[in-house]
């Protein structure tokens, strides 16, 4: 799904991912995936021109995998170092809650994923 999103959008989101965890059998990771989710969505509002994303919400044999794309061709990095810093620390929580995440370019700009084993 393409959305253009907002301040307000993650909480729909949250909402769309948790209706498809209760039905896969995945409420086990439903609050790690909704944290996670929401900072990758509030990346988008920050640092994407335009604010649009694409969201894709997967099930697997070993878990969830939620991915989120975007046109903006900057790199997803996580924050090291920001001491008091109000921001910049979305990616080091979605690195603490999930399995794995990762960031990958794309022809458009980047793709960001994160997985979260079955528990």
């Amino acid at each position: 799904m393409t959305f253009t999103v907002s301040e307000h959008s993650a909480r729909h989101m949250r909402r769309i991912l948790r209706i498809y965890l209760a039905s896969w059998g995945l409420a086990g990771v439903t609050h790690a995936a909704e944290l996670a989710l929401t900072e990758l969505v509030s990346n988008v509002v920050r640092h994407v021109p335009g604010r649009t994303c694409s969201v894709l919400i997967l099930c697997g044999p070993e878990g969830l995998r939620v991915e989120v794309a975007d046109d903006c061709p900057g790199p997803a990095r996580p924050a090291r170092g920001e001491g008091l810093a109000d921001g910049g620390r979305g990616l080091l929580l979605v690195e603490a809650l999930t399995d794995r995440w990762g960031a990958e370019p794309t022809a458009a700009g980047k793709t960001v994923w994160f997985e979260c084993d079955r528990t």
